[in-house]
């Protein structure tokens, strides 16, 4: 019989502060020494969150008991580390469990169900639990393997995959488990993907692996018989619907009914086969549910008018782009309303208790996954990391209204370089680029801005509480993206031919509109100056600007 104990094997790769590399490390020594380093290495942007909301933070929370308020919380987190005392409850927590957290235990393999089988007693290669696998009817388009070949996991490997699946596991039919009662002719219908498939994923990361722990904890009190996976009744085949019944059930939920089948090869113990069942389903997105922001939307069956879903993240877009999402502290009601994450919230407050600095170097991380074809197979896997200041998610501060202008200031740009762009096909006698088709020019722009907007984004970090550093500093920022919007709309002009100069006249609802080189130009102009107001004043003061600034 093999064995692997999670608490003492390694399987973790904490990357020790100030280094390049990870060193494989046991989950005891990454939670007890968590202020030692920067944080985890993962293969794949997804594995964080499931580490995080799996494994680390249920233990952290679960031993150590959930800060009950916030002058709590920041006791904790002032102490940088985990105080003896909390090491050795962890420690000791840790050994209590250890039974439980055995990969290949014949009795409760950990995150699994003890001889789950189907009626049939089949198995399936372990590239099912691969996300960027081919495997059934998630076939990657440019895998270099298929289905058929074999891909033998490491147990580190394999720990990692099984908790990546728990969480994003996609939908659609499932092998039904040989004591699954609501199976049917050997499958299980109906299946939803993992409970994070259905968020846009926001994790906070700190300056270390601890304080990234503490970032990512609410603060508040938990439900008394709200449990982990491993201090509940091992699994077995059978599931359920319902809902979670807090942040502990919630972080460790079991969407399948998984069996991984080790075997030993010329190069050690390898995980080749495995059986994977419908699990339990998660029957609503609790609206305490810490890692995602919120968008409302009209729903007339709603008592309020409204419905508040998890936001999902868009693929090609970058995190700054739905800065408004991020620092939405406070509820947007309405049709259209968002509002951040409960962990950003509770940093918003944290910082106006003087908790954290307001130059506190917070990065945060958007993670989501595209799903298609009945959220059956997997397309995209979505991942970003930006700064972000903290003194930007208090509403009532200049730091919040400078990020939600800037943001906007990049999308104005972005759409009068589109303007341009169609009034210049228009004056040459053709439609305009599709806006969900093809590669428009704004798109050039935002992508040439997107560096401007972290940089910025860092600067703000340390004048968020120096006003007169802070317009300086979006004076700076509108200057740079006149020139970078201007580069691509030159680019634009310098196509122009006759036909752009001489136009053409347009007939709507009776009204004519008459396209030329002239006017297209004329109207960018004056986008960028209500776009950039800074830079157009600054061009204003300025007796030596240039004639295509001053035209402007």
């Amino acid at each position: 019989m093999f064995g692997y104990d999670l608490v003492d094997s390694l399987w973790l790769l904490p990357r020790p502060r100030g280094e390049t590399a990870a060193i494989p490390r046991s989950l005891r020594e990454t939670l007890l020494h968590a202020d030692q380093f920067d944080a985890l290495e993962v293969g794949v942007s997804t594995h964080t969150p499931a580490l995080l909301r799996q494994v680390l933070l249920p233990v952290v929370m679960h031993a150590l008991g959930r800060p009950v308020d916030r002058e709590q919380w920041a006791r904790r987190f002032a102490n940088g580390r985990f105080t003896e005392s909390e090491q050795e409850a962890l420690s000791a927590y840790l050994d209590e469990v250890r039974p439980r957290f055995d990969l290949f235990s014949s009795e409760a393999p950990f995150a699994q169900a003890a001889g789950l089988h189907t009626a049939k007693d089949e198995t399936k290669g372990s590239a099912l639990l691969v996300a960027s696998q081919a495997s059934g009817n998630n076939v990657p388009l440019f895998s270099t393997r298929t289905e058929g070949d074999p891909l033998p996991l490491t147990p580190a490997e394999a720990v990692h995959w099984l908790l990546h699946t728990h969480c994003w596991d996609t939908a659609g039919i499932k092998s039904g488990a040989a004591d699954d009662t609501l199976a049917k002719a050997g499958k299980t219908t109906g299946n939803v993907t993992g409970p994070l498939g259905s968020l846009g994923v926001i994790v906070p990361m700190g300056r270390t692996l601890f304080e990234t722990l503490m970032l990512n904890i609410p603060i508040g009190r938990q439900p008394a018989d709200d449990l982990p996976q491993w201090r509940r009744s091992p699994s077995s085949g059978q599931w359920v619907p319902r809902r979670a019944t807090g942040l502990l059930d919630l972080w460790t939920w079991q969407a399948r009914r998984i069996r991984l089948i080790p075997e030993q090869t010329e190069h050690g113990l390898r995980v080749c086969r495995v059986v994977l069942c419908a699990g339990d389903r998660l029957q609503a997105v609790p609206e305490w549910e810490p890692h995602t922001a919120w968008t409302f939307a009209k729903e007339a069956k709603s008592p309020t008018g409204t419905v508040r879903r998890p936001r999902r993240h868009v693929p090609g877009k970058a995190a700054w782009r739905g800065m408004e999402a991020l620092l939405a502290a406070e509820r947007q009601n309405g049709d259209g309303g968002v509002e951040t994450s409960v962990l950003l919230s509770q940093l918003a407050d944290l910082q106006a208790d003087d908790a954290l600095p307001f130059d506190y170097p917070l990065q945060v991380q958007t993670i989501g996954i595209v799903y298609g074809t009945q959220s059956a197979v997997v397309e995209d896997v979505l991942f970003d990391s930006i700064p972000l200041p903290i003194a930007g998610l208090r509403t009532e501060t200049d730091t919040y209204t400078t990020l939600v202008e800037v943001a906007e200031q990049a999308e104005d740009l972005a759409r009068a370089v589109n303007n341009l762009s169609s009034d210049l096909r228009r004056a040459r006698g053709a439609d305009p680029i599709p806006w969900n088709k093809g590669q428009r020019p704004g798109e050039f722009v935002l992508h040439a801005l997107d560096p401007l907007v972290r940089r910025f984004l860092v600067g703000v970090r340390a004048s968020a509480d120096d006003p007169d550093l802070l317009e300086r500093g979006r004076t700076a920022w509108e200057k740079l993206a006149y020139r970078q919007t201007q580069d691509v709309a030159d680019k634009l002009l310098a196509t122009a031919t006759g036909s752009e100069f001489a136009g053409r006249v347009v007939k709507k609802d009776k009204t004519e509109y008459i396209y030329r080189l002239a006017s297209a130009e004329q109207n960018f102009r004056q986008r960028l100056r209500a776009a950039l107001p800074r830079w157009a004043q600054s061009v204003r003061d300025d007796p030596d600007a240039g004639p295509a600034e001053l035209s402007a």
